[in-house]
């Protein structure tokens, strides 16, 4: 992942957001840029421009003066008539150096213009109060001081205009993203029920937003509609199945409890007692426990019970993380974890449970010391009805090769996965139940 990658946001609330504030900053950027150095400078330029040529001709008056007295009578009244005020000579107050504020946009416009047009021109001063222009000039008759009101030679302040401007972008940038948030929820509850249904969480949703939205959702209910009908059906129908094959084997199971025990009758009530296996197997691994309601669960009291019931071999040995209540199926988790320490057992002398608990999801790993499973074979191993012929079969015995597939299923089921690899505690199998949060 590239760093733009990284600092982009990844929600669609986060992009959405950047889409829509992107474009206002940089037209507010644009357009300040464009109205400060082009329109506010050149207006700034050509006002400094007039003013200068005022004090130009003050100051060629004062030069021709034969006398300062003559000078100050003279040009003094011209000045007032102007809006300009002269010392003859000047006071303290002129400036010595040119100065301006830090934040001054017209500024460097204003001193740059004066200098360019009045060559005696010694400093300006914009720093004085009452938007005042100090300026001190060389003349024959030595230092001449004059002030010039500010708001002749730049136009208004543009800062009343920045503020509105940002102000009103920040105001539009919150209204628009009321309105972009009412659009984006329907989006976000939809992939939220769509979660949920992935973990086997039927909640409720309504189609709700824009056109293109509403369509969505509403394939999405139809979608969930079939699946939840499809699983409703096969599950009755398995049932009806079930029925059907467990009353024959009663009748075979009665029929050879009452014929006289010998090795042929001890070896049909064997084949009867795998053919029951075989039919709960295949209803387990069919029906997956779809028509059980999830609740939040402790799994870890459940992981000891399935402990518990597996016998001294099997411990639970470490439980990591906050363990918190897990919204779950109970029942088809312990079967997924029944089927995983069955499995565990038939290769291993050993077993050891762990739990980890995370954020988003809930770990439960089953380790053993047997041979493992090859990591080319551990995909195969997965699939339905697959029985290895390698050393480990994880389903060999009186099963038929559902055992890891019944647990993969579940674990899918809850919006997890089963992840097979190998152990390096005991050297076996070692089986990564996922279970989403």
């Amino acid at each position: 992942m590239s760093v733009f990658q990284r600092i982009l946001p990844r929600g669609l609330y986060g992009r959405a957001a950047l889409i829509l504030i992107v474009p206002i900053v940089a037209i507010q950027l644009v357009f300040s840029t464009e109205f400060i150095q082009r329109f506010y400078e050149d207006v700034t330029d050509q006002m400094t421009q007039g003013v200068a040529i005022d004090l130009a001709f003050l100051l060629g008056a004062i030069e021709g003066s034969p006398t300062l007295a003559e000078a100050q009578a003279r040009v003094v009244p011209l000045a007032e008539a102007l809006a300009i005020t002269l010392s003859l000579p000047a006071g303290p107050e002129a400036p010595q150096a040119d100065v301006r504020q830090r934040i001054d946009l017209s500024g460097d416009t204003i001193i740059a213009t004066l200098h360019a047009r009045l060559p005696t021109l010694v400093a300006v001063d914009l720093t004085a109060g009452n938007r005042a222009v100090k300026l001190r000039f060389d003349s024959r008759f030595g230092p001449i001081g004059a002030e010039v009101n500010r708001r002749r030679m730049s136009a208004a302040n543009p800062h009343q205009l920045i503020v509105l401007m940002v102000f009103t972008s920040v105001l539009m940038t919150v209204i628009a993203y009321f309105f972009l948030r009412r659009q984006l929820r329907p989006i976000t509850k939809l992939a939220e029920a769509a979660a949920e249904f992935g973990k086997g969480r039927a909640v409720s949703y309504k189609p709700r937003g824009a056109q293109e939205v509403r369509a969505a959702g509403r394939a999405f209910l139809d979608m969930r509609a079939r699946i939840e009908r499809q699983i409703e059906q096969r599950t009755l129908m398995l049932s009806g199945v079930s029925h059907d094959l467990r009353t024959p084997l009663t009748r075979m199971r009665l029929a050879l409890s009452l014929m006289p025990e010998d090795a042929e009758v001890e070896a049909l009530q064997a084949d009867v007692t795998q053919m029951e296996r075989m039919v709960d197997e295949f209803l387990a691994f069919v029906r997956g426990d779809a028509m059980e309601g999830s609740e939040p669960t402790d799994a870890v009291t459940l992981v000891r019970g399935v402990v518990e019931r597996a016998g001294p071999r099997v411990r639970l040995a470490t439980v990591e993380g906050v363990p918190e209540p897990v919204e779950m199926r109970p029942q088809a988790v312990v079967r997924a974890v029944e089927n995983l320490v069955t499995n565990a057992l038939r290769f291993g002398s050993r077993v050891d449970l762990r739990l980890t608990f995370q954020e988003r999801s809930l770990r439960i790993t089953v380790e053993d010391d047997g041979p493992g499973i090859p990591a080319d074979r551990r995909d195969e191993a997965l699939r339905p009805f697959t029985r290895l012929e390698a050393a480990r079969d994880p389903n060999r015995g009186a099963g038929v090769g559902l055992g890891l597939s019944i647990a993969s299923d579940i674990a899918l089921s809850h919006g997890g996965a089963l992840r097979l690899s190998q152990s390096e505690g005991l050297g076996g199998l070692r089986v990564d139940l996922v279970i989403a949060r």
